[in-house]
């Protein structure tokens, strides 16, 4: 029996669910954390705190994100949201920028046409709450981020959960990724921004801007809130309901970028991390590590410290000096653990958590 296109997913006559992919931001219901399990965590620039949501900042400790952070009562049918928390009462320079944003893939705009006469509109929708209220802003942008939408929304009421709507019209030029695993859009969200990279509401520009001339300075209050769930980006201009994916979906889009295993998962100090791999000399032991889904391209690691992992044949080899991998593609990824004059040559080995519980292996493949 033939499927139905209904609101970008495909409607099945038999059970009336949907498929597809509706919503081309990935973890918009805030839902997945494989780094932080919804502790506060230390920012750093350019980097992640809940799955796909990059932080971005000119000025160091100057707000914090966390999952559920303050502990307020999410919208309803939500359970979880992103949380910003100024961190002191900063006065942007006319060169400083503060966001969230989140980088969507080109295979996943490709087919909204941007940069040609074809280009479609999209619409980005949300749910968000401030202890502010006033004008915010926000782009969508390029990956050279030199061609702009600028775009704002109004927070009414204080603490207040408020949906908001923005469509955007597509644009017909600038340069835009394709159909590749590059960086095809960017939908960021301003938490600050000076006079240098604000730019008006409402239009494409052809300039590198971060919000909106105009906006709330979230960073400029001390202790201000700025939380945000349920971000939905879709092709056309009338947003519609929530594409609300299985979990099990949501966290397979979200390991494309990012994957982690912990010994906190297993509650085991002791915990295996694989089967194991041989040792090719006295210094190293080679282990083969196969991915559970394909990621975006070669991950790079992201792990403990090697001091946290030992190798074991019957006997265990502690004190590793490093972890690194030494090669792979987007499906599987060889680790190497070193220690000098340490292993058997041509004996296997299992690497384990050196009775620590905090140890964990993450492979990143983030835009």
């Amino acid at each position: 029996m033939a499927l139905t296109q209904v609101d970008g997913g495909l409607l099945s006559p038999t059970n009336g669910q949907f498929y597809g992919f509706k919503s081309r931001i990935i973890n918009g219901a805030m839902v997945i954390d494989q780094r932080n399990a919804g502790a506060s965590a230390t920012l750093t620039n350019g980097g992640y705190s809940l799955d796909r949501w990059k932080t971005t900042f000119t000025q160091t400790s100057k707000y914090t994100v966390q999952q559920n952070a303050g502990s307020v009562t999410p919208p309803t049918g939500y359970s979880n949201y992103l949380g910003v928390t100024s961190s002191s009462a900063y006065s942007v320079l006319a060169g400083d920028f503060f966001f969230i944003s989140q980088l969507i893939e080109g295979f996943n705009t490709s087919d909204l046409g941007w940069g040609t006469a074809g280009a479609s509109s999209v619409t980005l929708s949300f749910w968000v709450r401030s202890s502010l209220t006033g004008t915010f802003g926000g782009v969508l942008q390029n990956s050279a981020e030199n061609y702009t939408y600028p775009f704002s929304f109004t927070i009414n009421a204080a603490n207040t959960w408020e949906q908001k709507t923005v469509t955007v019209t597509g644009p017909t030029a600038g340069t835009w990724v394709g159909g590749t695993n590059g960086v095809g859009m960017a939908v960021r969200f301003s938490l600050g921004a000076g006079s240098t990279y604000s730019g008006t509401a409402g239009s494409w520009s052809g300039s590198t801007y971060y919000s909106a001339t105009g906006a709330t300075s979230v960073v400029g209050t001390n202790g201000a809130t700025f939380y945000i769930t349920g971000v939905q980006l879709e092709k056309g201009s009338t947003a519609t309901s929530f594409d609300y994916r299985p979990y099990g979906t949501e966290l397979q889009l979200c390991q494309r970028y990012f994957l982690i295993y912990k010994a906190a998962d297993w509650s085991d100090v002791y915990c295996r991390f694989t089967n194991g791999g041989m040792a090719d000399n006295t210094g190293s032991c080679n282990v083969a590590f196969v991915l559970p889904i394909t990621m975006r391209t070669v991950p790079t690691l992201y792990a403990s410290a090697a001091s946290a992992f030992s190798c074991y044949n019957g006997s265990f080899v502690n004190g590793l000096t490093s972890v690194a991998i030494n090669s792979g593609n987007s499906s599987s990824v060889n680790l190497s653990f070193l220690k000098a004059a340490s292993f058997t040559s041509g004996a296997f080995y299992q690497p384990l958590a050196n009775a620590n519980n905090t140890a964990y292996f993450g492979f990143s493949a983030e835009l």
